[in-house]
């Protein structure tokens, strides 16, 4: 495992590229090397992790008014390209307008399920309040595509060691209930970087599988 950390940080350590934003699937580059996306609800702080995950402050567009992202953005990693990241647009955004929702939602399944090259999906979960309901859908959307996912904790800094462990648990014990989930759930901190070396090399290896 060991060598496995270290050979992900070197990678992301390299060339890590913004290629282009995927209104729809025919904007998409030529599905040639493996991809991996990441899904999870609107506030849950995917851009923040993205960046810890490459190691780039700007790479990933935070922003304060959640469900900013509308499209797939897709980040080219490695020189020559090894395997691409994928940011989905956020769901479970209350206030976005219903037809939008509704386009994000058909954004996301087509590419779910017609994507060849996608080899795994992480959802991340904020670790302050576990799986909700919205969580379960897009879950049970991933069993139905027959797509491989990973749910993976986000902020885990954010509450007290045994309460991580208590949400852990309890989002293991779904995950096994659901076909296409993988087993191992990762806690993760964009703050402190808990968890970052771990899951650079879970998106390596599953990007290699």
């Amino acid at each position: 495992m060991a060598w496995d950390l270290e050979t992900a940080r070197r990678l992301f350590a390299g060339p890590v590229e913004f290629r282009l934003s995927a209104p729809e699937l025919e904007f998409l580059p030529a599905p040639d090397v493996s991809e991996i996306a990441f899904a999870g609800r609107s506030n849950v702080g995917k851009s923040s992790l993205l960046n810890a995950l490459t190691g780039r402050q700007g790479l990933a567009r935070a922003s304060n008014t959640p469900g900013r992202t509308q499209e797939l953005n897709i980040f080219d990693v490695g020189e020559p390209r090894v395997f691409r990241l994928v940011d989905m647009p956020g769901y479970g955004y209350a206030e976005a307008p219903k037809d939008l929702v509704a386009r994000w939602k058909r954004l996301i399944f087509d590419y779910l399920r017609g994507r060849v090259v996608l080899k795994r999906v992480l959802v991340l979960i904020d670790a302050r309040h576990g799986l909700k309901p919205v969580d379960r859908e897009i879950m049970t959307m991933l069993d139905k595509a027959a797509v491989s996912y990973q749910v993976v904790l986000t902020k885990a800094d954010k509450i007290k060691p045994s309460e991580l462990a208590t949400t852990m648990a309890k989002v293991e014990a779904i995950a096994r209930t659901h076909v296409a989930a993988y087993p191992e759930i990762l806690a993760t901190s964009a703050e402190t970087g808990a968890g970052i070396p771990e899951l650079r090399a879970a998106v390596v290896l599953a990007a290699k599988s």
